[in-house]
Formats: C-alpha cells, sequence, structure tokens
C-alpha cells in the first residue's frame, strides 16, 4: 500500500492512500470514527472534481493534543482486530 502526505499538522493529517476504493476506504474511516480524541475522518474519492486525483484521500481531524497520525494508527490497530475476531470466529464456526 502506498501512502502520500498531502498534509500534516498535530490535529490534522490528510493522507492520499493509492489503489483503494471505498471498501477500504469506509472501513478505515469507520475505525477513525471510534477512535478516541478524533473528531472528524472523512475521505474523497470523486477526480473530476478534484482537479484530476484518482486515489482516495484521508483526512483525521483530532482533539488539541492528539496527535493524528497516532490516531490513524490507533484506528487500524481496530480494523487488525476486528478482522482478527471475525476470522476466529468464522473459522470456530466452520
Amino acid at each position: 500500500m502506498d501512502l502520500r502526505v498531502i498534509d500534516k499538522s498535530d490535529t490534522e493529517l490528510s493522507i492520499e492512500i493509492a489503489g483503494e476504493d471505498h471498501t477500504f476506504m469506509n472501513v478505515i474511516k469507520g475505525a477513525l470514527l471510534e477512535t478516541a480524541g478524533v473528531t472528524a475522518a472523512t475521505y474523497d474519492v470523486n477526480p473530476e472534481q478534484s482537479g484530476g486525483q484518482t486515489d482516495p484521500v484521508l483526512t483525521i481531524k483530532t482533539e488539541e493534543g492528539v496527535d493524528a497520525l497516532e490516531a490513524l494508527e490507533d484506528g487500524t490497530d481496530a480494523v487488525i482486530e476486528k478482522a482478527d475476531n471475525f476470522t476466529d470466529a468464522f473459522e470456530a464456526a466452520a
């Protein structure tokens, strides 16, 4: 997965995530919205209105004192944990 930081401050992060679509972006956005300290998480996948952008851009905003990059790490850890729990439940049911 290729990531490109577009903008970064202490409480805001915008990154382009190459090769992903709505499926992944909705999952990570949902996890971020459940992450402590995150005030907003959104993404844009709209090349026609975005000056030729072809890969989604994820934007995260956090409360003062909460680093946006650390919030992204916490959100991705939550996605991994949920996927692992699903895999365990699926294998137990089989």
